[in-house]
């Protein structure tokens, strides 16, 4: 039977294990918090609590990839929550553990927050510059997943998400002074977030890099004004006295790479 070991199942990590265990594989996940053992149980994932941290690992990590051939890496970077926060270095922490098991391949899911906002198209090819810190860590966990020698690594990086009662507009409702009104969105929902790396495993496309971001850009003005309205909540208010500044995530290379057809319209 096919073993699969998810590094954090949290809002994408259980859902993707869940559908795992439908298509025939074991599936063994990790969480920090004691009381998300059980949610984990309830869907048949064999759950471990680990923790990573910026110089060790906390927990049967051993066990945790023991047997399996597929690690899936989802643990958030935790920028906001953190001022201490090295997410680059709580992955070289991870590096020796999986050098020491069975892991052969890797999907790390990364973020479009590595790409700058240019106002141009942005394919896998585009000339990376992160303009933000947390950019800049989540390309430099990549480089240490991806040149790494002992297992070979699939980074994806995905738009910002929606789906299961998630959605940037409940934070926008009523705000004012919004910049970047005429900015395209890049958003990508959770059901084509899992149907990437199930196409990603089930192509055997290894050593790559894809972004994850539907093909739908309207301007942020008018999305997220529909998308209030649509569900009742006061308008968000936007900034025009500044040029709006932004990017259009590109998913080509996923659409003709895996053959993949994206399933959910944020509209």
């Amino acid at each position: 039977m096919k073993q699969i070991s998810i590094l954090g199942c949290g809002w994408l990590g259980l859902p993707m294990g869940q559908r795992l265990i439908e298509c025939g594989f074991t599936v063994k996940g990790s969480t920090t918090s004691d009381a998300k053992i059980a949610d984990l149980r309830i869907s048949n994932i064999i759950p471990y609590k680990i923790e990573i941290n910026n110089d060790n690992a906390i927990g049967a990590i051993a066990d945790f990839l023991n047997n399996s051939e597929i690690l899936l890496i989802n643990i958030p970077p935790k920028f906001r929550s953190s001022t201490h926060a090295d997410y680059s270095a709580k992955m070289k922490s991870l590096i020796p553990f999986i050098e020491a098991s069975t892991i052969s391949k890797v999907i790390f899911v990364s973020s479009t927050s590595v790409y700058p906002d240019n106002n141009e198209e942005i394919t896998e090819n585009t000339t990376i510059c992160p303009e933000t810190e947390s950019g800049n860590q989540l390309l430099e966990a990549e480089k240490v997943l991806q040149e790494n020698p002992t297992f070979t690594t699939t980074v994806i990086r995905f738009g910002g998400l929606i789906g299961n009662n998630r959605h940037p507009v409940n934070s926008l409702a009523g705000r004012k002074n919004i910049e970047n009104p005429k900015a395209p969105i890049n958003l990508i929902h959770l059901d084509d977030c899992i149907g990437i790396i199930e196409k990603v495993i089930d192509a055997d496309y290894w050593g790559e890099i894809l972004n994850g971001v539907t093909p739908f850009h309207p301007t942020r003005e008018v999305y997220y004004h529909q998308k209030a309205i649509e569900n009742n909540l006061p308008l968000p208010e936007f900034n025009h006295q500044q040029p709006s500044i932004g990017k259009t995530i590109s998913s080509l290379k996923t659409v003709n790479s895996l053959k993949y057809t994206f399933k959910v319209n944020p509209l």
